[in-house]
């Protein structure tokens, strides 16, 4: 069903997250695009819970959606990219005692992860940009680690595109040379609700989710879902993950998914795409 909301969301609303990745395209095309030197983009998310209102695909729609922007802006600026199709399959702590939360060991994905990065620089490409849809800690070590051995075994050039904040919570330098870290627009991850945090299936990803994929979006529930009105003490425990988290948010969202509206959704994956786009362009320029 889709939210009264619907009607502010842009063309492409509703699109899979197999478009405009290289899923859709031919062998041929692909070959011609990294011949010509296009770069990687790659969304690494999850299935995970995320409230009573929003799919468990979540995490794999929002980034994706934000790549889809990145690739936008980087070819008006004449900077050709190639979308890889979505890692889903990750790392999950803090919601793991909630049902559909699929659970992967890090070296699983640290494997799968690294073997594709082989894949593409035996196609040739030369730089891979890695977005995470999921900010749980374990999973973006994973990625980071992932990323360490790519570099180490092929000849790709692969790097962590993450928020400044996330970098250093874990425990990375911010010039580490496989993260490449971006400050967010004020209304992105984490942003606040008044004195509390909105972190996890809250106003944000639900705006992101109806400016972008209204229709997957259980809508009717969103008037019920009361805020939690939780703080930075309740984040850390939550953080602790398994039954704790669950305790914490016995509904699974963290957050006001009731404040949520899809004309917020596309304002902030457009602002942050504008700040990826300018990471991007310094690090390729000081590459190529």
């Amino acid at each position: 069903m889709q939210h009264s909301c619907a009607k502010e969301a842009p063309l492409g609303a509703g699109a899979s997250v197999f478009q405009d990745t290289i899923a859709e395209m031919t062998y041929p095309e692909v070959e011609a695009a990294i011949a010509r030197g296009a770069i990687g983009l790659w969304a690494t998310g999850v299935i995970e819970q995320h409230g009573p209102h929003l799919p468990t695909g979540t995490d794999v729609y929002i980034p994706s959606a934000r790549l889809r922007a990145v690739k936008a802006l980087l070819a008006a600026e004449g900077i050709e990219a190639l979308i890889i199709p979505p890692f889903y399959w990750g790392v999950n702590v803090v919601s793991a005692s909630f049902p559909a939360s699929i659970k992967v060991r890090p070296e699983v994905m640290v494997a799968l992860l690294t073997d594709v990065m082989k894949s593409l620089a035996g196609d040739g490409m030369r730089h891979l940009f890695l977005i995470s849809g999921h900010n749980d800690r374990a999973h973006n070590e994973a990625v980071v680690a992932a990323v360490r051995q790519g570099r180490a075994e092929s000849g790709l050039a692969p790097c962590f595109i993450a928020d400044a904040a996330i970098v250093q919570r874990l425990g990375l330098a911010l010039d580490d040379p496989h993260v490449l870290p971006f400050v967010s627009p004020p209304d992105g991850p984490d942003a606040s609700v008044g004195p509390y945090l909105d972190i996890h299936a809250g106003g944000w990803e639900t705006s992101i989710m109806l400016g972008y994929n209204a229709e997957v979006v259980r809508s009717q529930v969103l008037p019920e879902l009361a805020p939690t009105n939780l703080g930075p003490e309740d984040l850390a425990e939550w953080r602790k993950g398994h039954e704790v988290s669950r305790r914490v948010t016995p509904l699974g969202y963290f957050g006001a998914p009731a404040t949520a509206t899809a004309r917020r959704g596309v304002d902030v994956i457009e602002g942050e795409a504008r700040v990826i786009v300018q990471a991007i362009r310094d690090r390729l320029g000081a590459r190529i």
